[in-house]
C-alpha cells in the first residue's frame, strides 16, 4: 500500500487483463459488492468504461477525471481501489516522479462455483448478507437439474463432422487476451519455511507446496484462526500416499478442528465485524469518531466479553446475538451499539425480551451503520431521561396536592398544658352528665 498521498493531476492508465461479460457483471453487483461496497464495483466499472474500444488498454488520464466522473473526493476514490486490491479484481502499480504514474490492471471476478468455494470470499459473503438471504443468492447461481435418465446422448463428435487434411504445421500465439482472475493476498499468514521444515521430506513430494495449496493453507488459517504449530499437523494429516496434500481433506481437517476448539460450533455471525463498506471514513480524531471506531473493529463477541472481568458471555447471551443478525439482519457494529445501549439502560441486564424490543424498533428504522445506531441510541437514551423527569415532576405534584387537601387538623400540635379547676370541673360534670 502507498503511503504518499495521491494528487487530482497524478496519472493512470488502465489495462484490460481480461474478458468481462453479461455473467461477470451479475457476479460483482451479487456477490462482490455485499463485501467491497457499492463504490468499490462502481470504481470497477469505471475503470473498465475508460478502456478504448480494443477493451486492452486507456488512454493517459488524470485522477481528477475520476473524481469527475464519479462525483468523490480523492481519498473515497484510493479506499475503494484498495478493496478491488484485497479481492484480487485490480493489481496497482505506480511509478514515482514529480507527476506520479500510476497503471491498473484489471482482472476478472471468480466464477460463481469459485466464489461460493472459496475459504475466505464465501464466509465473508455469509457474514454480510445473512442466512436468508445468503441461500436466496446462492439459489440465483444454482443450476436447475435436469433428469435425462430416460434420454440417449446423440451428441456428434469433431471426427463425426469434420474431416482432418494435410496443411499448415501447428502455430501457437502467445498473449492473445484471456479470463485472467486474480487471488486474495492474505499478509503475515503462515510462515511456510517452519511448516515445511517441520515435515519430513520423506513424506512430501517436491510438488507439494504449490501456490494454490499455500494459498487454500493462509486461507484456512485466517478462516478458522489456526495457528502455524496447529497448521502444521493438520497438513501432515492431509497428506495423501503420494506426498501430495488432499485439499479436501484439508478443509475437512481445518473445519473439523475450528469445532472441536469451538465447542462443536463452525464460525458464525458474532464473530465477524462490521463490513468494510458500512465503515465510517478515517481522520475524525473526535470522541464520537473514536467511539464509532471501536464498534466498528470488534466482533459483537468480543465486545459482550469485553463486559465481564474475568468470565464468559453465557450461551443463552450467545444466541440472542446471533438470533440478531440472522433474524433481524443486523449488522455487528449496529449489534455493538445495541449492547452498549441495552446495558446502560437496563441496569447492566441482557435479556432478551428488553434486546428483542429495542431490535425491532432498529429494524423498522433500518439501521445499518454504527453512526446511524449511536444516535438512535443517544436520542432514545435522552426521550427516556426526559419521561423519567416528568414522571418524577408529577409524583412531586401530587404529594404536594396531597399535602394541601389534607385537613387542618391532621398535623396540627395539640397544646399540652394543664387544664384550669374551672376545665377540669366543667369536664367532670359533662362526663356525669353523660353517664
Amino acid at each position: 500500500m502507498m503511503n504518499k498521498t495521491i494528487l487530482p493531476a497524478d496519472t493512470y492508465i488502465v489495462v484490460n487483463k481480461t474478458i468481462i461479460d453479461e455473467i461477470d457483471r451479475k457476479i460483482l453487483t451479487m456477490l462482490y459488492q455485499p463485501i467491497i461496497g457499492y463504490t468499490a464495483v462502481t470504481l470497477y466499472f469505471t475503470l473498465i468504461d475508460d478502456l478504448l474500444k480494443r477493451e486492452l488498454m486507456s488512454d493517459e488520464l488524470t485522477h481528477h477525471h475520476l473524481m469527475s466522473i464519479m462525483q468523490l473526493k480523492l481519498p473515497n476514490i484510493v479506499i475503494a481501489r484498495e478493496k478491488l486490491e484485497a479481492v484480487g479484481l485490480l493489481k496497482t502499480f505506480v511509478k514515482t516522479e514529480n507527476v506520479n504514474n500510476f497503471v491498473y490492471v484489471l482482472y476478472s471476478p471468480l466464477s460463481a462455483n469459485e466464489f461460493f468455494n472459496h475459504p475466505i470470499l464465501n464466509v465473508v459473503l455469509y457474514n454480510n448478507l445473512g442466512k436468508k438471504e445468503y441461500e436466496n443468492v446462492v439459489n440465483y447461481f444454482r443450476i436447475p437439474k435436469v433428469n435425462l435418465k430416460d434420454y440417449e446422448d446423440i451428441t456428434s463428435s469433431f471426427n463425426d463432422v469434420f474431416t482432418v487434411t494435410s496443411g499448415n504445421p501447428y502455430v501457437t500465439n502467445d498473449n492473445i487476451i484471456s479470463k485472467n482472475k486474480g487471488h486474495i493476498e492474505i499478509n503475515n499468514g503462515i510462515d511456510f519455511n517452519l511448516l515445511i521444515s517441520s515435515i519430513p521430506k520423506s513424506m512430501v513430494n517436491e510438488k507439494c507446496f504449490t501456490e494454490e495449496v499455500k494459498e487454500l493453507i493462509n486461507s484456512l488459517a485466517f478462516v478458522y484462526n489456526i495457528d502455524d504449530l496447529n497448521m502444521q499437523g493438520l497438513v501432515r494429516n492431509s497428506l495423501n500416499e503420494k506426498g501430495l496434500i488432499d485439499k479436501a481433506e484439508l478443509r475437512k481437517s481445518a473445519r473439523n478442528f475450528y469445532q472441536f476448539e469451538q465447542g462443536g460450533k463452525l464460525p458464525t455471525l458474532i464473530y465477524s465485524k462490521q463490513p468494510d463498506y458500512l465503515k465510517s471514513p478515517s481522520g475524525d480524531n473526535s470522541n464520537w469518531a473514536k467511539q464509532v471506531y471501536t464498534f466498528e473493529n470488534i466482533t459483537p463477541y468480543d465486545y459482550l466479553r469485553s463486559k465481564y472481568k474475568n468470565g464468559e458471555p453465557t450461551l443463552r447471551e450467545l444466541q440472542i446475538i446471533e438470533d440478531l443478525m440472522v433474524k433481524q439482519r443486523m449488522k455487528p457494529g449496529v449489534v455493538n451499539v445495541l449492547i452498549a445501549y441495552v446495558l446502560k439502560v437496563n441496569n447492566q441486564k441482557f435479556t432478551r425480551s428488553y434486546v428483542e424490543t429495542v431490535a425491532s424498533q432498529w429494524a423498522r428504522l433500518n439501521i445499518e451503520t454504527v453512526d446511524e445506531a449511536m444516535r438512535v441510541a443517544e436520542k432514545e437514551h435522552k426521550k427516556i431521561k426526559k419521561l423519567l423527569n416528568k414522571d418524577k415532576e408529577e409524583i412531586h405534584k401530587k404529594d404536594k396536592l396531597k399535602e394541601e387537601v389534607l385537613p387542618s387538623w391532621f398535623e396540627k400540635e395539640y397544646d399540652n398544658k394543664q387544664m384550669s379547676k374551672e376545665e377540669e370541673e366543667e369536664l367532670d360534670n359533662l362526663l356525669k352528665e353523660i353517664g
